[in-house]
């Protein structure tokens, strides 16, 4: 008995640390709730960034620094941020050049540059659904409906499929409405949403739901018909449509708040952005 006193007498010290680790738990919830809430009120993650350290090598630095344009237009501290998301995206993504294509470090920086832009207002920006990266020279042919394909998205086998030709036609020119690769990251990006119940999938959800509330007014489908602004393959299902906006969003922003001013207000909550004068 004498024994057991005494050893129970001995654990006292461990009192204090199981009160601080509780407090911690309950802080941790307490934060949770609040992000959650701030989230649903301002349609915004309370913060993106835990910490931001990951760094390019000079040489994927340069071709950010002087091929793209939506880099070149971020301030300091968004600029170490985007540089922190394509590294991070470059060393969790295989790049798989097919058709014989060496995969260079130029496209490695420019397919993560794209991914890394449409997800940059996001808190979880990974694209946990893409492991692979698989880039053609040009069309390829596509077993899912057999036919040939400018680019795609296969969940299945996690894969994002490009054809380089086309790719880099897209966020060369910057303002033709045409972007692949931010078409496919954008399907990546809604079937991620639709899968996950983290508060950025949640956010998407809603403004997505918004966005197609706007679609059943007559008096938008009426001016939709009239301007014929967005292509025609936007409105083959609701899923393309978002692509297509997305499109439009990064590459026409002007004209697209003209035309639509209540649309890409959805689509700017949507994607929470707001840098680089969005």
């Amino acid at each position: 008995m004498m024994l057991f006193l005494q050893a129970d007498e001995n654990v006292t010290w461990l009192a204090p640390y199981a009160y601080t680790i509780v407090l911690i738990g309950f802080a941790f919830v307490l934060f949770r709730v609040f992000e959650g809430w701030y989230a649903g009120k301002y349609n915004r993650p309370l913060f993106r960034h835990y910490f931001v350290f990951k760094k390019l090598k000079p040489s994927q630095l340069k071709v950010l620094q002087e091929e793209f344009y939506f880099y070149q237009k971020l301030s300091e501290k968004h600029k170490r941020q985007f540089r922190h998301r394509v590294a991070t995206f470059i060393e969790d993504k295989k790049f798989v050049g097919r058709e014989k294509l060496e995969v260079t470090e130029r496209m490695k920086v420019l397919v993560a540059a794209v991914g890394c832009m449409l997800s940059f207002g996001r808190k979880n920006y990974e694209y946990v659904l893409i492991e692979y990266i698989l880039i053609y020279p040009g069309k390829f042919y596509s077993a899912i409906n057999q036919d040939y394909h400018k680019g795609e998205f296969n969940p299945r086998e996690k894969a994002l499929v490009i054809s380089w030709k086309s790719f880099e036609k897209g966020y060369k020119i910057t303002d033709d409405k045409y972007n692949l690769g931010i078409h496919e990251f954008m399907h990546a990006m809604q079937l991620e949403a639709k899968q996950s119940g983290d508060l950025d999938s949640s956010r998407f959800v809603k403004q997505f739901q918004n966005i197609l509330k706007q679609l059943t007014d007559q008096e938008l489908k009426d001016k939709l018909d009239e301007t014929r602004f967005f292509r025609e393959y936007a409105f083959t299902n609701q899923y393309e449509f978002m692509a297509v906006l997305a499109e439009y969003f990064i590459e026409a922003p002007t004209e697209f708040k003209s035309h639509f001013p209540k649309l890409y207000s959805h689509t700017q909550d949507l994607l929470n952005f707001r840098f680089a004068g969005y």
